[in-house]
């Protein structure tokens, strides 16, 4: 706690809080904090260490700020006054009262509390990292998808088998399994624990390295799964080239449909866990399963696609391709988390 009131005041309000224990917490005062910058560092940590300080200047705030922010944290500042505004402007994230603060002080945050309470920022931080989590699900889910429908019409020209998907099939994938499901997990209300892990890296990108290496591990596993639908199709059901190009074209659709719930958060089980939780999601796979149908049943739009329907051994070999992405990813993040949970071997 920050603040230009008297120590005793500071002390008082702070122990009303449950902020410190005890009627001898150290307040540290304005005069203390004079000279930040040229300080020695374990003077400097000392300083920074304590969790009060009353009779601060503004600049002495501005400086607090500066040295936390030198230590590599991120600082959040919370003001209602005019003093206040050049330290909610230097703060990464500026937090001002909106209905006892000043218009200037309001001007100069990046957040307004429009019922000035404080749980109210513990919220939107709680809000702010499920819509982070929810913008990565997207973005992996779509392009290990894009990327899934790429490699198979790459694979596919390289082993020279037909071409296992036609360009409207491609249109109507675009259109259905990404859409859907992807606009499904934006709405998720992310993991009851959201507010337990530890922050990230502010300079963390939305995709990692780890996420890159997922999302081409996965568009490569749907690659496969589709390729072999393909080649059983023809060569051990001896399915004509339409019948085994529905069949490449559907066990695509499906293997993307199951990989949503690949985008769940790393180690939550694979039958519970955000995903499975939100309804959106069944929803739209409801929606795309019908649409899919629809594809191969309705007369016309059977003829617009080129597709005919796979019978009831095509239809088997379709769900078996499908299950694929879902099932090994499943095993790989159970095996990956069963090894974390192992206690480590005792050092010699």
């Amino acid at each position: 706690m920050v603040t230009g009131d008297h120590a005793a005041t500071a002390a008082s309000v702070a122990a009303d809080l449950g902020l410190v224990r005890g009627p001898d917490a150290r307040v540290v005062s304005g005069r203390e904090l004079d000279g930040l910058g040229a300080r020695s560092p374990d003077e400097r940590a000392a300083l920074l260490d304590a969790d009060l300080y009353a009779r601060v200047t503004p600049a002495q705030k501005l400086e607090l700020i500066a040295a936390h922010q030198a230590r590599g944290a991120v600082v959040a500042m919370t003001g209602d006054g005019v003093n206040d505004a050049p330290a909610l402007r230097k703060a990464d994230i500026g937090v001002a009262m909106g209905k006892g603060g000043t218009q200037v002080a309001r001007d100069a945050a990046d957040m307004v509390l429009t019922d000035d309470a404080f749980p109210s920022i513990v919220a939107a931080i709680e809000e702010g990292r499920v819509i982070f989590g929810n913008i990565r699900q997207f973005v992996f889910y779509l392009l290990s998808c894009n990327a899934s429908e790429v490699l198979v019409v790459a694979l596919a020209a390289v082993v020279g088998v037909p071409l296992p998907l036609l360009p409207l099939q491609i249109l109507f994938l675009n259109l259905v399994t990404d859409v859907f499901p992807a606009l499904a997990l934006a709405f998720g209300e992310g993991d009851d624990d959201v507010l337990r892990r530890p922050p990230r890296d502010p300079r963390e990108a939305v995709l990692t390295r780890a996420h890159w290496l997922e999302v081409a591990a996965f568009a490569l596993l749907i690659a496969g799964a589709v390729l072999a639908a393909l080649w059983v199709a023809r060569e051990e059901l001896g399915f004509e080239r339409e019948r085994a190009v529905t069949v490449s074209f559907l066990a695509l659709a499906f293997a993307q449909l199951t990989h949503v719930f690949n985008a769940r958060t790393p180690g939550r089980g694979p039958l519970a866990n955000e995903v499975t939780r939100n309804p959106f999601v069944w929803g739209a796979l409801a929606l795309c399963v019908l649409l899919l149908a629809a594809a191969v049943r309705l007369p016309l739009l059977a003829r617009v696609l080129e597709t005919r329907d796979p019978g009831a051994a095509g239809w088997g070999l379709v769900l078996a391709a499908g299950l694929v992405p879902w099932l090994v990813g499943a095993l790989v993040r159970a095996r990956r988390t069963s090894r974390s949970l192992l206690p480590e071997a005792p050092r010699a």
